[in-house]
């Protein structure tokens, strides 16, 4: 189970424990506050707290004390415009703050992510739980002939299974003696700091992740893009449902313009006007490298 019994009722507790406030909120958001969202086999994401909604972007781009008097409409443009242009700081001024539950592999991949505020469970203090990512055998895959950071044609079952078999095994054995080291028979055990070492990649931690919605945006835009590794995408996507429901003309206009959009260098704009005016534009004629261009055929075809 991601989350034991008493953390749901400790949960429980806190949602049937509302308070009064005198901010804003968002309530998409408030629809989510400690429920977990489950991810992969042992994993999940869970909202812990917030600042701001579409309404606070709107009101630091303005500078204004409140919701003002323009429309709604006028607020989704606005909101658009700073998407389309680039523009940083009023969407920074809402934040959010996660409790995540992830593999070792998929947390150190997160954390190249430095622009938010990170505190991870210490196994130098507590002892790690018996839990591992195990991957479903459709994801196994071997790797690519064309990208050194990611995955090909999916593994044959038999060999699928043979995989299998060695990530439970392994990770069991090695559990097995990570345990035996912090206590043997009643003496002295080895100390958890050092013992901590000999666990796999797999093994699950968890941390609090804190960080504003411009870099939020910058995170999901890499992790929820199909060319990232499945297992942190996974936790993307949840995070995608949650960003939506939360600061919904914001992700509308982050949909759009990044998720759903192309930028073009000066040579892919110059063969995309070529090409317009009717000229036939090459590879060797564009301007672009052997990668730009691949990429430049893949988006226009």
């Amino acid at each position: 189970m991601p989350l034991s019994p008493e953390a749901e009722a400790e949960i429980a507790r806190l949602r049937a424990t509302p308070r009064p406030t005198l901010r804003s909120v968002s309530e998409g958001m408030e629809a989510h506050l400690y429920r977990p969202i489950p991810v992969l086999d042992h994993g999940f994401l869970r909202v812990v707290d917030y600042m701001g909604d579409d309404a606070a972007i709107v009101q630091a781009a303005r500078v204004s004390y409140g919701a003002g008097t323009r429309a709604a409409r006028d607020d989704t443009g606005l909101i658009r415009y700073l998407m389309r242009h680039w523009h940083s700081t009023p969407f920074e001024m809402c934040e959010i703050k996660l409790h995540v539950k992830l593999p070792v592999f998929v947390a150190r991949q997160w954390i190249r992510h430095r622009t938010a505020n990170v505190n991870e469970y210490s196994a130098r203090y507590s002892i790690l739980d018996r839990e591992f990512y195990i991957p479903a055998p459709e994801h196994l895959a071997a790797q690519s002939a064309s990208n050194a950071q990611g995955r090909g044609t999916p593994l044959g079952a038999d060999e699928a299974a043979r995989v299998l078999h060695w990530l439970k095994d392994d990770a069991a054995r090695a559990y097995d003696h990570y345990q035996a080291m912090l206590s043997t028979d009643g003496q002295q055990g080895l100390a958890r700091e050092l013992a901590r070492m000999n666990l796999p990649m797999n093994t699950y931690t968890q941390w609090y992740w804190k960080t504003d919605l411009h870099n939020l945006f910058h995170f999901l835009r890499l992790r929820a893009d199909a060319h990232a590794q499945h297992e942190i995408r996974a936790y993307a996507e949840a995070l995608c449902g949650v960003v939506r429901d939360w600061v919904p003309a914001a992700w509308g206009a982050f949909a759009d313009y990044r998720l759903g959009g192309a930028t073009l260098s000066a040579q892919a704009v110059a063969a995309l006007k070529r090409r317009l005016a009717g000229e036939t534009v090459t590879e060797e004629t564009s301007g672009m490298t052997r990668g730009e261009w691949r990429e430049f055929l893949a988006a226009w075809g």
